[in-house]
């Protein structure tokens, strides 16, 4: 089945995106949720018009998340948290805890673009990445302190 994104997805795609997906992902999720339609042939023109109409928001989009990422890729982020006396954090440092760092340092970054490969249990230096849009990401280090 041949869809067209009308929304981000994490894992799948971008808005605007046209990908093939299968046949009950797209028709029990996707289009049921208003996060995609068929891509038929007057889907698809009214796309690549609407994409042509907005290419230079997307432009100046992308050139606002370049300018976040100039900013942020030197910077070493503290976060603070509870701890044991071995070292071991009370539950975990997620992106919701990273994204307030980042309020406190400053800068305004949304908690859903900031990727963790697992989440922090233990005090130390970590990296994280920063998925800004699609064409920019940014790799930036924080270290977790005992509160």
């Amino acid at each position: 089945m041949e869809i067209i994104l009308k929304e981000d997805v994490a894992n799948l795609g971008y808005k605007g995106d046209i990908l093939k997906v299968k046949d009950g992902y797209g028709r029990n999720f996707l289009i049921p949720t208003k996060k995609a339609i068929l891509a038929t042939e007057s889907a698809k023109k009214m796309l690549a018009e609407d994409m042509r109409q907005r290419a230079h928001k997307l432009e100046r989009i992308k050139n606002e998340a370049l300018e976040l990422a100039e900013k942020v890729k030197d910077i070493t982020l503290t976060v603070g948290a509870k701890t044991s006396s071995t070292g071991k954090i009370f539950g975990a440092v997620g992106p919701i805890q990273i994204a307030d760092a980042f309020e406190k340092a400053g800068f305004n970054v949304d908690r859903k673009v900031i990727v963790l490969k697992e989440p922090v249990k233990e005090i130390g230096s970590y990296k994280t990445t920063l998925k800004l849009h699609k064409e920019v990401t940014v790799e930036v280090a924080f270290e977790v302190v005992a509160e």
